[in-house]
């Protein structure tokens, strides 16, 4: 066979050799171009691969910035917040509001109630839980949060009653709400409840010499099934730290109860905020850790306090807004809180705000 030399063109061809050449050629060109062909529909494919791999990203694009913008649309910051609520003089106040303290002085340990404390408490938390059940009421897409302050604040003057949180340590509303990814201590303002919102609304009054305190969440509108769950779940790690309250029971307990219903369904614990010791004074001791921890300080009969954990979807992390107050997942994930005001009895405990 002789060589193609692309050099010297076909001049070294010589006799019958040259059909031998040709035949070779054309096989050679035929299966280039098969090649060729082939090339072409391979790089066709890859281009149409690309446009669709391009639409797709567009589209997912897209998606993404749809869902960034509701995420955005249902994640709460502080709006406008309105001028101080006026109380008039005919309502009994708290020492924080009359004497321009910060607090009212509690006692150094967990206080055992005497039987006229007790009834006194059983008035004052007969009252916030009414009003409770009154602000759950009004909850309806469309309204403000500071709508929702205002109407709460008159309801608690008709019975008499001033609602504690107001200028307690220069907090300028009367009730909290925290919508959302706002954990606790969020100040009602100009943001509107939006269909799909959650809202925890808690209120905590003074009547007669003695504060009462109670929580819960409320849904707004048409709720999606994940934060039903986690509202339901929220409310179970409440009662189940209720159900161990008893005398002699460690306080301990309670976080432990707690942990264990929010771990079991997926949820976390927010281990800064806890429960408190109530009575004269708005928060005293014993503290009421939500998490579990090891501790042996016990339950006495005539001891009165919150339990209010608060359960998240996502991290339990979070971080304090410029205004002081407003607590914040770091995650934006939502969470729900359920909070009652217990006294522990003989034969075990007592919800008062019911």
């Amino acid at each position: 066979m002789v060589s193609l030399k692309t050099t010297c063109g076909f001049q070294n061809i010589r006799g019958p050799g040259i059909f031998s050449f040709l035949e070779t050629l054309l096989l050679g060109l035929s299966s280039a171009m098969t090649r060729l062909s082939v090339s072409l529909q391979v790089i066709q494919l890859q281009l149409c691969t690309i446009n669709i791999v391009k639409t797709f990203k567009r589209y997912l694009g897209i998606s993404s910035f749809l869902w960034g913008l509701q995420r955005k649309h249902n994640i709460v910051l502080p709006g406008k917040v309105s001028p101080t609520l006026e109380v008039p003089d005919s309502i009994f106040k708290p020492q924080y509001v009359t004497q321009k303290l910060s607090v009212t002085k509690a006692p150094p340990d967990a206080e055992v109630k005497s039987p006229k404390q007790i009834e006194g408490m059983r008035k004052t938390c007969s009252i916030a839980a009414s009003l409770l059940k009154f602000a759950g009421s009004l909850i309806k897409v469309g309204m403000t949060t500071d709508e929702l302050d205002k109407a709460v604040h008159a309801e608690c003057l008709s019975k008499g009653a001033y609602p504690s949180p107001l200028l307690y340590q220069g907090y300028p509303k009367s009730i909290c709400t925290s919508v959302n990814n706002v954990v606790c201590h969020g100040i009602p303002d100009d943001r509107r409840l939006l269909d799909g919102d959650i809202i925890c609304v808690d209120i905590t009054v003074f009547y007669d010499g003695y504060h009462g305190d109670t929580s819960a969440t409320f849904l707004v509108g048409s709720v999606a099934g994940e934060m039903c769950h986690l509202v339901e779940v929220a409310r179970q790690c409440r009662d189940a730290g209720i159900a161990v309250c008893r005398p002699k029971a460690r306080f301990s307990e309670i976080g432990w109860a707690v942990s264990n219903c929010a771990e079991s369904a997926g949820y976390s614990v927010v281990p800064e905020f806890c429960g408190h010791g109530i009575g004269e004074y708005f928060h005293g001791p014993p503290d009421i850790i939500h998490v579990a921890y090891d501790d042996d300080a016990e339950m006495e009969e005539g001891m009165t306090f919150t339990i209010e954990p608060i359960i998240c979807m996502g991290s339990p992390e979070i971080r304090i807004l410029q205004d002081g107050w407003t607590a914040v997942t770091t995650d934006n994930s939502w969470s729900a809180q359920f909070e009652h005001t217990v006294l522990v009895t003989r034969s075990g405990v007592e919800v008062l705000t019911t």
